[in-house]
């Protein structure tokens, strides 16, 4: 548990490299499971969602360890394919270490998965995925047995295009006869990302970042090495809070090209927003305008992780802004707390319309999950006086060092262990 305290009006200024991708290397960690091999990650990001990927590894018999920002794996001799409950628990994305179990060991057991409480998340297209791939599927009330003597490849249609899904998939696929078609698949970056690692690792597998991937074969190597990606829902949250505190901030290692309707938003609340290569540059003064509609949407459409932080920065906009949530029904959660700064908002199922006003004004309140808490934190900063945020360890899943990230950039943000 950890308390926030946040005075706001100090601009945000300076420069800051964005950290490696969080959901990036979570399916990467759990991919290292499919064969016995060294594996060297560069550029992890130090937070409790990766300490808890790796203590997976380390529960299955894996080693892990981590040097700086470098992570190296050894899953030669892995000892066991089942994780508890309190391990899966840990972290939203758990379910991903399914498909790497199924593939190494013929058989799999894990419980359903805890982190962020953002409604519904149905794992039934992971399980078709991995029923069309050959495995036999029993599912307990909190748990899943997954099994397959012989995994064969096969044409898997998606019905929406799950990033979890596609990349469980991608990870059986690899060890089954037969060459496998992903279609609907998932477009996020980190699908790309997954795609070269599992190539380093020896596997034929191409299309990421189309709606088709095909993996066609699979020759294991004992060493695998990549760098993981800069992280554009990090990159989102440090121009949102610029946008809301006002200021001018320089964003390195940045990856502009990964969050353009993020950008575009931004340009249309009245910020100056420039890409040079890897940099994005922004200034923010006075109350923004309003950044209009929006619709989140699978990439490359707006992100639902950016939403409550555009939504922070809206808070104070000239002109009414609507937000359609179409990804996850419990999204906005974080809205109820952002009205005790004096917000008003008004949700009517997916849809909340934000009528920004003059001045926010500095008040406690609760972190309800990873994005949601980081917005909060965004919000505070644009508000008058001094705002808490109690957080029950939401936000260190995605941020690493937000406070003192935010304290370089001329922020008074700091974090109290409760």
């Amino acid at each position: 548990m950890s308390i926030w305290h946040i005075t706001g009006g100090s601009p945000l200024r300076g420069q800051i490299r964005v950290q490696g991708s969080k959901n990036a290397v979570l399916p990467v960690i759990a991919a290292s499971l499919l064969c016995g091999a060294d594996t060297e990650l560069l550029n992890c990001p130090n937070l409790s969602d990766v300490d808890a990927a790796m203590d997976i590894l380390r529960y299955l018999g894996c080693t892990a360890a981590r040097c700086g920002d470098a992570l190296c794996i050894d899953t030669t001799a892995p000892a066991r394919c089942d994780i508890p409950r309190e391990l899966m628990h840990r972290m939203r994305s758990s379910v991903i270490f399914l498909g790497p179990l199924l593939a190494r060991f013929g058989e799999a057991e894990v419980s359903l998965p805890g982190g962020c409480e953002l409604g519904p998340r149905p794992i039934d297209l992971h399980l078709h995925a991995l029923r069309l791939l050959g495995a036999e599927i029993e599912e307990g009330e909190d748990s899943i047995v997954c099994r397959a003597s012989h995994l064969r490849g096969a044409e898997i249609s998606l019905a929406l295009p799950s990033v979890g899904a596609t990349e469980n998939a991608m990870i059986a696929a690899c060890a089954a006869e037969g060459a496998t078609v992903i279609y609907n698949a998932a477009r996020e970056p980190e699908i790309e990302t997954l795609q070269s690692y599992l190539c380093a690792l020896g596997a034929d597998v191409s299309g990421a970042g189309s709606p088709v991937i095909r993996i066609t074969g699979f020759s294991p190597r004992s060493h695998a090495g990549l760098r993981i990606p800069p992280d554009r829902i990090a990159a989102a949250t440090y121009l949102c809070c610029t946008a809301c505190a006002g200021g001018e901030i320089e964003l390195t290692a940045a990856a502009p090209g990964q969050i353009v309707p993020v950008l575009d938003a931004l340009r249309a609340m009245g910020c100056a927003v420039s890409t040079h290569g890897e940099r994005i540059h922004m200034t923010a003064h006075g109350r923004p305008a309003s950044p209009g509609a929006i619709v989140t949407r699978p990439y490359p459409g707006f992100p639902t992780d950016a939403a409550p932080l555009l939504m922070a920065a809206s808070l104070r906009c000239t002109r009414p802004a609507m937000f359609i949530e179409n990804i996850f029904s419990g999204r906005y959660r974080h809205a109820e707390e952002m009205r005790a700064l004096g917000a008003q908002i008004v949700l009517r199922g997916p849809m909340a319309l934000v009528t920004g006003v003059e001045t926010l004004h500095g008040a406690s309140m609760k972190s309800p999950d990873l994005r949601g808490g980081a917005a909060l934190v965004a919000a505070a900063l644009g508000a008058e006086g001094e705002s808490t945020v109690t957080d029950a360890g939401h936000i260190l899943r995605g941020y690493e060092s937000l406070d003192e990230t935010l304290r370089s950039l001329g922020a008074s943000v700091w974090r109290e262990k409760a």
